[in-house]
């Protein structure tokens, strides 16, 4: 869409990028086309440009279309240049000082999620937790990892710590965990320390995945206890926020 402060044919280039990078399989012209919309003759010079600069390449025999070298190069220079506590850093920072709470930053390593940074700034409560505090699964961390487990390493996680909690209610957890998927957010009485709760947010990328999570701890009569509290949806726009930093993109209801 081409409007006063953007410019419609880099717009449409884009698309046909977006376009092949989402098959499956190499695309041939009239595939494109018809995703498209974009008429034969401006088609074909989008096609030869992109090719030409290396976005995309073109299978001389066939003559189907996938992405090109530059996508490579520009991959790695992504990973390389990827400090993703630095850039989600001002936001915890910005939360801490907001809440007047404890903000705790936790990535999974090696086969459980684990707390890589704490933001205090209420000097007087103890968490229960430092830097390299293995979360369990009744955390409200833990859930949130589990709400989104996508690899066997999560899963075999999440076996374990069921046999480790007595009467743990699968069916009961399950439904839980498909109620945080749809608000993407858990609230829950931390395990660690009595008298403590926190709320969990995820932090998605461009694959829908978790880049990490992070939670807002305090005590527990100034904890929200309510999805649809004004300071728990300002969190939940804030992790939105962090998410496009990465490239997800939330879908439309």
């Amino acid at each position: 869409m081409s409007t006063s402060t953007t410019i419609g044919s880099l717009a449409q280039g884009i698309d046909i990028i977006d376009v092949v990078a989402k098959s499956d399989e190499p695309l041939k012209f009239t595939d494109i086309q018809e995703a498209t919309g974009i008429s034969k003759s401006n088609l074909y010079k989008y096609l030869n440009t992109l090719t030409q600069l290396g976005l995309l390449y073109r299978d001389q025999k066939r003559g189907y279309f996938s992405l090109g070298y530059k996508f490579l190069e520009y991959g790695t220079v992504a990973m390389q240049n990827t400090d993703f506590i630095g850039r989600l850093t001002p936001y915890f920072k910005e939360i801490s000082k907001m809440t007047n709470m404890s903000t705790l930053l936790a990535t999974w390593v090696n086969d459980t999620p684990v707390i890589t940074n704490i933001w205090n700034t209420n000097y007087g409560l103890n968490i229960g937790a430092q830097v390299g505090t293995k979360l369990p699964l009744n955390s409200a961390t833990g859930k949130m990892f589990a709400a989104y487990a996508n690899s066997f390493e999560v899963l075999n996680w999440i076996e374990r710590e069921q046999q480790t909690i007595v009467g743990f209610d699968v069916a009961a957890f399950q439904k839980e965990l498909k109620q945080i998927r749809a608000q993407q957010v858990v609230l829950a009485y931390e395990p660690l320390v009595k008298h403590v709760s926190s709320v969990s947010f995820p932090v998605f990328n461009f694959q829908k995945e978790l880049v990490c999570v992070f939670a807002v701890v305090g005590f527990s009569e100034d904890v929200p206890d309510d999805v649809q509290d004004e300071h728990i949806q300002r969190l939940c726009a804030m992790s939105r926020e962090m998410s496009a930093i990465f490239g997800y993109i939330e879908e439309e209801a």
